[in-house]
């Protein structure tokens, strides 16, 4: 059995008084894709902010690629991590916000070739080759030159996919990425997520309130509720036998609400 790609051991972390996280363990194994559902406020997003290095973690260990995330290793000693070690740790890991987050006064490439010519230093010419690859597999190369606000919602996630692949991230991180669309502009989205599972063995962590795509993209489904994982199996197994109370509860209040599962 291969090592897991992502070993997360007894993490907690709370924002002010309200704990998000309470002790959470979990692996994932490479080229897994990964379900996280759960209720709001379940801890699913902060998770993933976690293991982009967004948000600190109170206590706990993680480690990415059999490396400490947050800690460094000196002379048999385990030290708070500093931004070297992050910055380096970050370049394993690509996140796609519910937001989209291009910078608008760039157009389309540049925003797809920023983050490798500044951080691993990539030579334009190189940046650009492959960012046009990468928009032209998220059906956008004729967009290259266009702005942000020139581009409807569902276009500015597949941009924003593109360029969390720019730097050939290990594990690629969804964060409620349809969330923000009208609803015919999701299956665009959802279907650039698909192509990316069939067509690649990048580890994928998704949070999401599409459950009929969660059963069809997961290998594995948990399910998280007030900081911990409630329940976890395959697609089938949670979406159509939950075994506990809670997950069942969530479920039903899902599929009554119009929402396939």
């Amino acid at each position: 059995m291969p090592a897991p790609i992502i070993k997360v051991d007894a993490i907690s972390k709370s924002f002010g008084t309200f704990k998000v996280l309470d002790g959470l363990s979990m692996q994932v194994m490479p080229g897994e894709k990964l379900a996280l559902i759960g209720p709001s406020g379940s801890g699913k997003t902060t998770i993933l902010r976690i293991l982009m290095t967004l948000e600190k973690i109170d206590g706990g260990h993680i480690q990415v690629d059999g490396e400490q995330l947050y800690h460094m290793e000196r002379n048999g000693q385990l030290l708070p991590a500093d931004e070297r070690h992050l910055a380096r740790m970050r370049q394993k890991i690509g996140m796609v916000f519910q937001l989209f987050n291009l910078f608008p006064h760039k157009c389309v490439i540049d925003n797809v070739t920023l983050a490798p010519m500044l951080t691993k230093g990539v030579a334009r010419a190189a940046a650009e080759k492959r960012a046009m690859e990468l928009l032209d597999m998220v059906g956008l190369a004729d967009k290259a030159k266009a702005m942000p606000a020139q581009l409807s919602g569902g276009q500015k996630q597949r941009v924003a996919i593109a360029r969390a692949l720019a730097l050939s991230p290990k594990i690629m991180l969804f964060d409620e990425v349809t969330s923000a669309l009208d609803p015919e502009l999701v299956e665009e989205v959802l279907n650039v997520m698909r192509k990316l599972a069939a067509e690649t063995d990048m580890t994928m962590l998704l949070v999401t309130h599409e459950m009929g795509f969660a059963h069809d993209f997961a290998d594995r489904v948990l399910f998280f509720d007030r900081g911990r994982i409630v329940e976890e199996g395959k697609p089938d197994e949670i979406f159509r036998h939950p075994k506990q109370e809670r997950t069942q509860s969530f479920l039903k209040k899902i599929i009554a609400a119009g929402h396939r599962v």
